[in-house]
């Protein structure tokens, strides 16, 4: 494959991850901002913007510093430091981190949906234990019932 091929298809493809990342982002903020009427952007989606500009300054920084270690590798080789050579440099490098990341965040949510943890926020609660905890606040307020004179089958009108 030529060198060409390689740096057309490393560049749509980090182009196009971004793209679409940076485009679901905007999307998103959008619909929110029209179906729900909300105003300001940085106090309902400064997380997101936080992060999503991280990613930009880091990905930037990565980049400088892959320059570095390129063209140093490339004049260690007594070679010329071309862009298209560093295009397929960065790309590999990037690439290869998104990669394991993607990796690491689906096996853990593939994983969070099939095994439990026990009272972990991301794991699932069996049905077992869903019944036990509904089983115990039907025994509250039937504790709350006999505390306030009630009778079982009277109606309850419950005020907070």
């Amino acid at each position: 494959m030529s060198d060409g091929v390689i740096i057309l298809i490393t560049g749509t493809v980090l182009v196009t991850i971004t793209a679409v990342l940076l485009g679901s982002l905007v999307l998103h903020i959008r619909r929110v901002r029209r179906e729900q009427g909300v105003r300001g952007i940085w106090s309902n989606f400064g997380l997101s913007i936080t992060f999503c500009t991280l990613f930009l300054v880091s990905w930037a920084a990565q980049g400088l510093a892959e320059w570095g270690t390129y063209r140093d590798e490339q004049q260690a080789l007594g070679e010329p430091a071309t862009p298209s050579g560093y295009v397929v440099a960065f790309g590999q490098s990037t690439l290869e981190n998104w990669q394991s990341e993607f990796l690491q965040l689906f096996s853990f949510v593939v994983l969070a949906a099939l095994l439990i943890h026990r009272d972990s926020a991301e794991s699932k609660d069996s049905d077992e234990r869903i019944e036990r905890k509904i089983d115990d606040i039907v025994r509250r307020l039937d504790d709350m019932d006999a505390a306030s004179g009630r009778r079982e089958g009277d109606t309850h009108a419950w005020t907070p």
